[in-house]
């Protein structure tokens, strides 16, 4: 008797808990995402494709022209959006190079952006507009940058400003870019399940 409660307990608690993560793990284990997570993302479909134009960053060391590009696709069935930027300087080297991913939380009501640039990482606001988004960073106490991108009539245009509590906002950074193309990034190229 003693030997059979031991293992109805612990039988009883497990079921409990499977049952309670079915939800979750079924999330999980759809690698195609939501529907929900897809229709969020396919508001963003203005962004995909491969972009090229000049970015201009003003800095306490001085004014900085650079060719941008960044190149936006969507992975997982179309429930994230990922982004790479690069700016290159005037000799093809690389001077800048950002990675992020961008999705839907159905729970929050909201999108999530994740960003990874200069050894750099975090989770910031991102908020979809009529015409482009918007989104922040942190940039020392008191202060943050916010960027405002207006994408139509392919051309993506962003500007950052510096904002510290109790002062103007300060111009940062400027992107003028044009579509040059569309991209099968990052979705294509999969390993295939056999030779």
């Amino acid at each position: 008797m003693c030997i059979t409660r031991l293992f109805v307990v612990p039988l009883a608690v497990l079921a409990v808990s499977v049952a309670a993560l079915t939800p979750a793990v079924a999330r999980q284990q759809n690698p195609a995402g939501a529907q929900a997570q897809r229709d969020a993302m396919a508001r963003l479909s203005f962004m995909d494709g491969e972009w090229r134009g000049t970015a201009v960053i003003n800095s306490p060391q001085g004014r900085t022209t650079l060719t941008q590009t960044e190149r936006v696709g969507t992975h997982l069935g179309g429930s994230i959006r990922v982004v790479e930027g690069r700016g290159y300087a005037a000799d093809g080297t690389t001077q800048f190079n950002a990675l992020a991913v961008i999705a839907w939380d159905e729970g929050a009501q909201a999108y999530t952006f994740r960003a990874y640039a200069q050894g750099y990482q975090g989770d910031y606001p991102f908020e979809a507009t009529e015409d482009g988004f918007r989104w922040r960073t942190p940039a020392g106490p008191g202060a943050t940058i916010q960027y405002v991108a207006t994408i139509k009539d392919g051309r993506w245009h962003e500007v950052g400003h510096y904002v510290r509590e109790g002062q103007p906002p300060l111009p940062y950074i400027e992107m003028d870019l044009r579509r040059v193309g569309d991209s099968d990034w990052p979705g294509a190229g999969a390993v295939a399940p056999t030779e």
